[in-house]
């Protein structure tokens, strides 16, 4: 069970919010990562404004993706990372948010706006930002871990778990190799291929969420992971350990936003702004573990997860790169992993 951080809210602080008109029902269509959101905070908006919540999760940014592009549902809220904002930016997929209705935007920081993928801030309100690295267990290492190819040491064949995301492996396999990880260099990425298929005979799974409780329960050695499942994997196994390779990583932001076929507009404003309220964002962030792009709210964390080097990391001298709009290199993307998966072990 996914370990929660303790936060005290003041329900008279949850005020009411400022009214917005014209929604075509009392509902908000949510589709956001799996475990990703305290659930109360769901019932706390539910309870403040009477709008029920209709919450559907996805596990990976493609998944949602496809979903969503081939007009399988409807949603009126989407919480997809960085380069999928871009990439439905571009595709004229998101409607425009204005940011004049959300009186909480004041919250976000500014480092949050005009992030690249959305650098007039007309789509998107961020949600989450972190790194990702290596979750490892130290009882079961004893040497030091500091480098992607400590994922490829024949030492812990049947002792690592991948995540079982295109994106996110070939990201691994591109910067232990040296190269960007937004490369469109065909030789670049063949070599990331052969390298995952190297690496193949050592994994003992490609795993999702369900990874998290494995690496808790001490079945595997290492993991690729995201910092905010980093938190809460160590907040229940104090013999796990998370570090940035040398090599660099991704940074990323995940954010709000609202599909062009929205059918609550109104409605979405309403929820983008609940969880900008720096009580709720401080509720949530708590729960899931992953660092808030609100300086307000994390001065309501508590203090082991304000002042966590793994949720708030001196990032100085590090190599970060976020990922781009991958549309012109998807179907390469794709092809690769599926020989990885389908490669012998």
């Amino acid at each position: 069970m996914k370990k929660t951080w303790k936060i005290i809210l003041t329900m008279s602080v949850v005020s009411t919010l400022v009214g917005c008109s014209g929604s075509s029902s009392e509902v908000v269509k949510v589709y956001n990562w799996g475990d990703y959101i305290d659930e109360n905070t769901n019932r706390m908006f539910e309870e403040e404004t009477g709008i029920k919540v209709i919450y559907e999760v996805f596990p990976t940014n493609e998944e949602m993706y496809a979903k969503v592009a081939h007009g399988n549902a409807a949603y009126d809220i989407l919480i997809p990372s960085d380069y999928m904002i871009e990439k439905m930016i571009n595709e004229e997929r998101l409607s425009k948010i204005d940011v004049t209705q959300i009186s909480n935007y004041i919250f976000i920081d500014d480092e949050f706006k005009n992030l690249v993928y959305d650098p007039n801030n007309e789509y998107s309100v961020a949600y989450s930002w972190g790194t990702m690295g290596i979750v490892y267990n130290s009882s079961l290492i004893s040497d030091q871990i500091d480098e992607w190819a400590d994922m490829w040491d024949p030492k812990y064949e049947n002792q690592i778990f991948m995540y079982d995301s295109e994106r996110d492996s070939i990201m691994v396999a591109l910067k232990k190799l040296g190269y960007s990880m937004n490369t469109r260099d065909e030789k670049e990425l063949a070599l990331a291929k052969k390298e995952l298929i190297e690496q193949k005979k050592l994994i003992l799974a490609y795993v999702g969420d369900e990874g998290k409780g494995k690496m808790i329960n001490g079945e595997a050695a290492m993991m690729l992971a995201w910092a905010g499942d980093a938190e809460v994997m160590m907040a229940e196994n104090p013999d796990l350990k998370y570090i940035l390779p040398k090599e660099g990583t991704n940074y990323f932001v995940d954010a709000m936003v609202i599909p062009k076929n929205c059918e609550n507009y109104d409605n979405a404003i309403k929820y983008i702004d609940f969880m900008c309220r720096p009580e709720i964002a401080a509720q949530n962030m708590a729960y899931i573990g992953y660092s808030t792009p609100s300086s307000a709210a994390r001065e309501l964390l508590p203090k082991e997860m304000k002042n966590s080097d793994v949720a708030y990391p001196d990032l100085t001298g590090v190599s970060l790169e976020m990922f781009n709009d991958p549309s012109d290199i998807v179907e390469t993307y794709s092809r690769i992993w599926t020989e990885v998966k389908a490669a012998s072990k």
